[in-house]
């Protein structure tokens, strides 16, 4: 059975760090906002909520960033809709 998010552009963030977590989801939103994904999927984990939290610590910082959500589907992960890289 095909999930909802199946296709998405994902990042998987389980056994990083926080500030190597940070490097990683600031490289994976501009290098998917520059090639014109309007939706990603970063994997983020439940746990203690470490990696959540600073995964929407950068989320929220970015000018590239226009919405994120947790995934209802799976609480242990993040939707992003970037920016239009468009003129």
């Amino acid at each position: 059975m095909k999930k909802l998010y199946d296709n998405l552009p994902t990042l998987d963030l389980h056994t990083e760090n926080r500030i190597t977590a940070r490097i990683l989801v600031e490289d994976f939103i501009r290098d998917h906002f520059k090639i014109g994904n309007n939706k990603i999927l970063i994997i983020h984990g439940i746990g203690a909520g470490i990696l959540r939290k600073e995964v929407h610590k950068v989320l929220k910082k970015s000018n590239l960033v226009l919405n994120y959500q947790i995934n209802i589907f799976n609480f242990g992960s993040t939707i992003i809709e970037l920016k239009s890289n468009r003129l």
